[in-house]
């Protein structure tokens, strides 16, 4: 049954990739790829602000990367909803030969691509060629499969081997792995020099981004400010402004499409909190590298009290440990009122560095124990970072944001109705059924309605 379903799978992937390569031959879209340990789904969403205000883009707004998910998502296809289904692959290979059939308008298409595994990357050579590849940092990712940071670079970097231009984040790609780069045709971009694209910060408001100037050899300087929190998303707008400038934008194009960029869900969004605290919602598949970046970005407030809440870290293998102590180092007790962590790694090893070192360290076991500590422990004005989703910290911070009493309706509304008559009683409906709603909300994977609301 196993080799069946192997069997399975590679004629299905041999179809897409063929299908693929037919509806190129004949639309002749422009072709953006991404690809990096981190930040591939903030700066393919950069890019498409900045390119969709002069030309027809299509982006698949998920982070679909993989070699089953990228053909559909290439021509617009949806991913199915049980990719255990045979069924459900015909519909696919379907929906693609009709995007092949009719007219297709779509002038630029932009595309994440993901690896797990080593040769992965190099794969999808086998039927793209694209026009512009982004790299967008060489850090830890999957250590268990790669060993160590060469491996790393080696399997992004292949990319160029079947790009017209690579465009390099210089400030997160260590210059020595330029080497790994089979190409002549390197542009780099970055917030300092020597990047040929980058940044001059003037002035950053944690609360209102950054205001300074985009930097680019054919245009020269360009004021703009750019309302995104962190350095490492400032980036994903410097490299969305040198595209633009690829394809031809005027500078007031250019200043527009930065001004409109705007943080994705999960990834660096201020939230507000009660007591008029401030939350930093960094949940989304977070790396040792965006926790780091997360954490620098918290000390820049000006606050009352500071408190991280860090879950343990993903896919690292044998670095696991290593780099939850490292990002443990990091966790500074002169800025930090608490840190709280979530999950076996983070309680063994983040915390136990950050309590060597002198912080406050609350250890928690699951993200509703983490939701009830915290919510006791902030002060009015303060600000809470969470970063991480590994232990499913969404559920920590529907326990910090106030909720409407519409809201817990429309929550409650989907639940079972013996739930409802418990929820909806007098004695039962206060702070404490909020929290039990939260709880439910978790548990059904409901946390997705109130960004909705």
């Amino acid at each position: 049954m196993c080799y069946n379903k192997f069997m399975f799978k590679s004629l299905i992937r041999f179809r897409m990739e063929r299908l693929v390569r037919k509806y190129f031959k004949k639309h002749h879209p422009r072709l953006i790829v991404v690809v990096g340990a981190a930040g591939k789904t903030t700066t393919k969403i950069a890019i498409a602000t900045m390119l969709t205000q002069r030309f027809k883009v299509r982006m698949e707004d998920t982070n679909h990367n993989t070699d089953m998910s990228v053909p559909p998502a290439l021509l617009g296809v949806g991913y199915p909803n049980n990719p255990r289904n045979p069924f459900a692959w015909m519909a696919v290979l379907r929906g693609m030969k009709k995007r092949i059939r009719r007219d297709d308008d779509t002038e630029i298409i932009i595309q994440e691509l993901g690896t797990d595994h080593p040769g992965e990357i190099p794969h999808f050579g086998n039927y793209i060629r694209p026009d512009l590849a982004v790299v967008t940092s060489i850090l830890p990712e999957h250590m268990e499969n790669f060993g160590d940071l060469d491996a790393v670079a080696r399997e992004e970097l292949a990319v160029a081997e079947y790009s017209n231009i690579l465009f390099i984040n210089r400030d997160d790609v260590d210059p020595k792995y330029a080497d790994f780069a089979k190409t002549a045709r390197i542009d780099t971009y970055g917030i300092h020099e020597p990047a040929e694209y980058r940044f001059d910060i003037i002035s950053n408001d944690p609360r209102d981004g950054f205001n300074g100037e985009f930097i680019s050899p054919e245009l020269g300087r360009i004021p703009a400010t750019i309302k995104l929190l962190g350095q490492h998303n400032l980036r994903a707008a410097i490299v969305a402004g040198a595209l633009g400038v690829k394809f031809g934008l005027s500078p007031e194009e250019i200043k527009r499409g930065l001004e409109a960029i705007r943080p994705i869900l999960g990834r660096m969004n201020v939230l507000p909190g009660r007591n008029n605290t401030v939350i930093i919602d960094d949940t989304y598949n977070s790396s040792p590298g965006a926790a780091a970046a997360a954490l620098k970005t918290l000390y820049q407030f000006d606050a009352p009290q500071l408190i991280a809440i860090l879950g343990s870290m993903n896919e690292l293998g044998a670095s696991s440990p290593d780099e939850h102590t490292k990002l443990g180092s990091l966790c500074d007790p002169t800025q930090l009122e608490y840190l709280v962590t979530v999950g076996e790694d983070a309680n063994k090893y983040l915390a136990t560095e950050a309590e060597k070192i002198g912080n406050r360290v609350q250890r928690c076991n699951t993200p509703m124990e983490a939701g009830l500590f915290v919510p006791d422990e902030p002060e009015k004005d303060d600000f809470v970072v969470e970063s991480d989703i590994a232990e499913n910290l969404k559920s920590v911070k529907r326990q910090l944001i106030p909720y409407s009493q519409k809201e817990i309706e429309v929550v409650s509304n989907m639940l079972d109705p013996d739930l409802q008559e418990v929820l909806w009683d007098d004695t039962f409906f206060n702070e404490q059924a909020k929290r039990y709603i939260v709880n439910i909300m978790s548990l059904y994977k409901l946390n997705h309605i109130f960004p909705l609301l």
